[in-house]
């Protein structure tokens, strides 16, 4: 993949980069996992008679099981490690089950917009300012799923031994890092 770089035109601003087939291969691949992973949560939501009649869709109240669902969906208020907060755990079932719905909305647009903007075999990427935002949320879930799978924190070395079976997987998180970084230097003025 190219450098992101920033082009003013007479229809806007454009960013615009190159990828090979293999990276757009990878790179659609795993926004589809996360896409996929993100609507079979929204496929699990229970049916509320309320919200059909009032049109107001809700989401689960209850956090996610699996790890990437959970990171990439967290509960909007921690508690104090140690300390009964069962208000709270109230309080984030009632926000879940509210906003859920469009917060995954959101993520599957963004990863839309990757997808549609992405030529399959790679190629030529042109971005509007919009697109471009997109692109970052997209990528930031796509690290998000990626990184907790390998469960990356702040003691992961920057390679793992090239006989661990995680090593390609986080020179792809490595890559996606520098694919975001250079879309956002490109968007900076």
């Amino acid at each position: 993949m190219r450098k992101w770089s920033r082009k003013n035109s007479l229809s806007g601003l454009k960013l615009r980069s190159e990828m090979d087939e293999h990276e757009a291969t990878v790179l659609r691949s795993l926004i589809g996992a996360v896409s996929g992973l993100l609507s079979d949560r929204a496929s699990e939501a229970p049916e509320d008679e309320l919200a059909a009649l009032t049109g107001l869709r809700t989401g689960s109240s209850t956090p996610p099981d699996d790890p990437q669902l959970l990171r990439l969906l967290p509960d909007f208020h921690r508690a104090e490690p140690g300390s009964p907060d069962a208000k709270r755990a109230d309080l984030n079932a009632a926000l879940r089950s509210l906003h859920e719905p469009e917060i995954i909305d959101a993520k599957l647009a963004a990863g839309r917009v990757v997808l549609d903007s992405c030529p399959e075999a790679g190629g030529k990427i042109v971005l509007t300012p919009e697109q471009a935002d997109a692109w970052l949320a997209a990528l930031t879930d796509v690290r998000l799923a990626l990184g907790t799978l390998l469960d990356i924190d702040d003691d992961t070395p920057e390679q793992f031994d090239p006989s661990d079976p995680r090593a390609p997987h986080l020179d792809v998180y490595h890559w996606l890092t520098w694919m975001q970084d250079s879309l956002l230097q490109a968007l900076a003025p």
